[in-house]
């Protein structure tokens, strides 16, 4: 089973994102190839990353994982909306506002990932975890929609979705904002990897 598996740098002025701290440190489960990919904070430059890796590594699922401090826990996104709108200017200095992602695509894209089995397993494991029904209108949103939209496109199909995390402690001093730690975050990522590789199993 392949997984691209890709985080942000840091951006807002952070000097870490735990998105990419916890994407560097996992390690792959027994029998799954993890391709592991740094993505800019920036609206023009990720989507067409992402994009150009999907297509040269043709993964089973791609799997993005995004910073969304003030959050309190593991948040798995549903739905990629065909919108940007930013609240600050990303890392090229470039602030689209009530913008189309794509001005032929849907409104919206669904992740198609067991995102009820992932949920529970986190949440078994002691781990802060929801469903989220906003992936944001920031370049989050905008790689989860490209890549969805890829996604639907091929043959055969890969799966597409997009994961939250909050905050480190580190991130989280003085801003009276919740937090998890690198080690939950790696847990929570691990505990994702497996129920993905449990659903490829009962699609055999």
């Amino acid at each position: 089973m392949k997984i691209l598996l890709t985080g942000f740098e840091p951006f807002g002025g952070e000097s870490i994102n735990p998105s990419w701290e916890a994407v560097k440190a996992v390690q792959a489960p027994a029998g799954m190839q993890l391709e592991k990919m740094l993505l800019p904070v920036s609206f023009r430059k990720a989507p067409a990353l992402i994009e150009e890796k999907i297509q040269s590594f043709r993964p089973d699922v791609i799997l993005s994982l995004g910073q969304a401090g003030g959050r309190e826990g593991i948040s798995l996104e549903r739905i990629a909306v065909n919108l940007a709108d930013a609240r600050i200017a990303d890392n090229d200095g470039f602030q689209p506002r009530d913008e189309a992602l794509q001005a032929a695509g849907p409104a919206a894209c669904f992740s198609p990932l067991p995102l009820r089995r992932m949920e529970a397993a986190l949440q078994t494991a002691g781990l802060p975890a929801s469903l989220s029904n906003t992936a944001g209108l920031y370049v989050c949103n905008a790689v989860f929609y490209t890549a969805a939209r890829l996604a639907e496109n091929l043959k055969p199909a890969p799966r597409a979705g997009f994961v939250h995390v909050p905050y480190l402690p580190e991130q989280a001093l003085g801003k009276e904002a919740p937090s998890l730690s690198l080690e939950e975050d790696i847990r929570a990522l691990k505990i994702i990897l497996g129920c993905l590789a449990g659903s490829e199993e009962e699609r055999d």
